[in-house]
């Protein structure tokens, strides 16, 4: 049987949709890697969510470390994951390790709009 298939439309069974996600091929997965915007951002791009990038500044909402902002590091496609500069935990022995968290639980403050595809994304809908 395949793990992917590109005809699946949906299902109510939770754990055909966690089998979806899982195996989707990367170029699915950043889709899956998106965040809401900030009520300033959604009425200056006229959009209500985008996809979280390096460099884009966010507001943990959910969790141990909810109300706490910082700038993005590194988004890990592959377990749909986002680590926030200054966010980790700190081990027995003494060091910190990034931790990991799921973009629906971030809210982008500010944009990185250095790349020229991601720049006209924005200018696209903007009012």
């Amino acid at each position: 049987m395949k793990e992917f298939s590109t005809s699946w439309k949906g299902s109510k069974d939770p754990s055909k949709q966690r089998k979806y996600s899982l195996n989707a091929p990367n170029h699915l997965k950043r889709k899956q890697v998106s965040s809401h915007l900030s009520k300033d951002l959604r009425t200056q791009y006229n959009r209500r969510s985008m996809q979280v990038k390096a460099g884009d500044s966010v507001k943990i909402l959910r969790g141990q470390f909810r109300k706490l902002s910082g700038k993005v590091n590194r988004v890990d496609l592959k377990k749909v994951r986002v680590f926030v500069e200054g966010i980790g935990l700190t081990k027995k022995d003494g060091s910190k390790v990034p931790y990991p968290l799921h973009p629906s639980n971030l809210m982008i403050q500010t944009l990185d709009i250095s790349d020229k595809k991601r720049k006209a994304i924005v200018e696209r809908n903007k009012k």
